[in-house]
């Protein structure tokens, strides 16, 4: 393979990351549980925000299916479903904390 079809060759690793976790919520969702103690469907929902209850759905569901998170279900009335963090998504929080240090730092005066 020459030099410059190697340079132009899509990087397999940062591809699949970025469809992990390239959802609108995903990265928001995984701070509040990891950094704020944010586990009920509920509570992740007021703390988004602007997310819709379909949407925060679909986003937890994909990241348990890509193995970030356990979601519990109580088997109760009315629902109580927890969401915890996995040991993959455990391992990923001090890319996220380096994240929002960045931000924090690059980023003055973001919501």
């Amino acid at each position: 393979m020459k030099k410059t079809e190697a340079a132009i060759q899509r990087c397999k690793t940062m591809s699949a990351l970025q469809k992990i976790l390239g959802g609108k919520w995903k990265l928001e969702i995984l701070y509040y549980i990891s950094f704020c103690g944010v586990h009920r469907f509920g509570a992740l929902r007021r703390r988004l925000g602007e997310i819709t209850e379909s949407s925060l759905t679909k986003q937890l569901r994909e990241l348990e299916a890509d193995g970030f998170l356990i979601r519990r279900d109580f088997k109760e009335i009315p629902p109580h479903v927890e969401y915890t963090l996995s040991d993959l998504g455990s391992s990923f929080m001090d890319v996220i904390s380096y994240m929002k240090a960045w931000g924090d730092r690059n980023l003055p005066g973001e919501p």
